[in-house]
């Protein structure tokens, strides 16, 4: 399945297609592409939209798109709720958990915008081994509690 989004990605928009693709469709192709061009193209290329204003994988009631993914998908694995908690501490402003560990996601996302890397696909495949080790980090957290 194709799946598409805003190009230039940061947080929920790395976090996203490492979720789809280790949970929901490994196989998901992801098309990036400039914010006003993103309907278009998902109508065009039959693509399911996220992370952009107005679609159901989007933000609603506070939450971030990596969270309506997890509901979308009845993934319950208290790890990965976790984990939500954290990319929606460094995705959106008004932070509902107070997770500490999401300033330091945020840094991270935003240094990886500075590594000059050619693309969001090239962003999303350096960027994914974060991803797995916050998820390794999440999984021993809920474990030892």
């Amino acid at each position: 399945m194709k799946w598409i989004t805003r190009e230039r990605v940061k947080v929920d928009r790395v976090a996203c297609p490492w979720l789809i693709k280790k949970f929901v469709d490994p196989n998901a192709q992801f098309l990036f592409v400039p914010a006003e061009k993103v309907m278009e193209r998902a109508e065009r290329e039959g693509a399911i939209p996220f992370d952009v204003p107005d679609v159901e994988l989007g933000h609603h009631e506070g939450r971030c798109s990596f969270e309506a993914i997890l509901a979308k998908y009845g993934l319950r694995d208290p790890a990965l709720q976790l984990l939500g908690q954290i990319v929606h501490g460094a995705d959106v402003e008004a932070d509902l958990y107070g997770r500490p560990e999401a300033a330091g996601l945020k840094a991270v996302a935003e240094g990886f915008r500075d590594l000059g890397l050619k693309d969001d696909h090239e962003i999303l495949a350096k960027e994914g081994i974060v991803y797995d080790a916050l998820y390794a980090y999440c999984q021993r957290q809920v474990h030892n509690t």
